[in-house]
């Protein structure tokens, strides 16, 4: 059976329709939202891992750091939400990988939809893992103790504001997931670039205690921003500043990174 390729201009054309790429774009994340609520198991690192991280922390690291274990996990609890999220993020570009290699997107490839529209959805659904993870450090948090202490709606904002930073990093995960050959070298690469962005911060210890060369890093890096921004909105100290910041970067990384993982889709295609 011959499998029918939709003209690049049928596919503009289709896209330039009313809110065309919308819709296309809402259907496939669709897709990614039922494929993986059907495979509970890959939200493990959403939700498992955050938690013995902060177990881990939280009572090997908290005398020596805080003082008390109580003290710490008000320090480390906001700071993990956004190291988690930011995890979750480079399970897209892995997801993406493996569709492409399975010949999934040969099929998307074929109907008159935008372009863009298997990489938007598949960037939408996965907003589910930046849901879950946050919610499931919030309830563990809260039985270990953590506590807000600026109120309902500054939390949130904190909540939405981390979330919002994964989703757009999470674009710099497709554009790899579009170059490298193999969903184990997206992940690779993933770890090598998260790391030191999420423990070379403030997360573990406050900047003001971190080696000068150190500290001069863990003040520029967008990630210490995001962990300070989300500490100040959910247990008190700066806002303005640290939330500004997060809102550039996280705008810079759409404008950067989405481009770039479009065309490279293209020219994989």
């Amino acid at each position: 059976m011959t499998t029918m390729v939709a003209s690049p201009e049928v596919a503009r054309e289709t896209a330039r329709r009313p809110f065309g790429l919308a819709r296309h774009s809402l259907a496939l994340a669709r897709r990614s939202l039922i494929k993986t609520m059907r495979s509970p198991e890959q939200l493990l690192d959403v939700t498992l891992q955050p938690v013995i991280f902060v177990v881990l922390f939280v009572y090997l690291l908290g005398g020596a750091v805080a003082g008390s274990t109580h003290d710490y996990l008000q320090l480390l609890l906001p700071a993990i939400m956004v190291q988690t999220t930011m995890f979750g993020g480079m399970a897209t570009g892995v997801n993406l990988n493996t569709d492409i290699g399975k010949g999934v997107f040969d099929r998307f490839r074929s109907l008159p939809i935008g372009r863009s529209a298997p990489l938007i959805g598949s960037v939408l659904g996965d907003l589910i893992r930046y849901v879950v993870a946050v919610v499931s450090l919030l309830v563990f948090g809260t039985l270990m103790g953590f506590r807000v202490e600026t109120g309902f709606l500054p939390a949130l904002l904190a909540c939405l504001l981390v979330i919002l930073f994964a989703f757009c990093l999470s674009w710099a995960f497709v554009l790899v997931g579009m170059i490298v050959r193999q969903p184990g070298a997206v992940q690779g690469i993933g770890f090598l670039a998260l790391f030191p962005l999420t423990f070379g911060t403030s997360m573990i210890a406050p900047a003001a205690t971190l080696p000068g060369w150190l500290r001069s890093w863990v003040e520029v890096i967008p990630v210490t921003h995001v962990m300070d921004a989300s500490r100040g909105l959910m247990v008190g100290g700066p806002v303005a500043g640290p939330v500004m910041w997060s809102l550039a970067w996280s705008a810079l990384f759409v404008v950067v990174f989405a481009p770039l993982a479009v065309n490279a889709y293209r020219r994989r295609a």
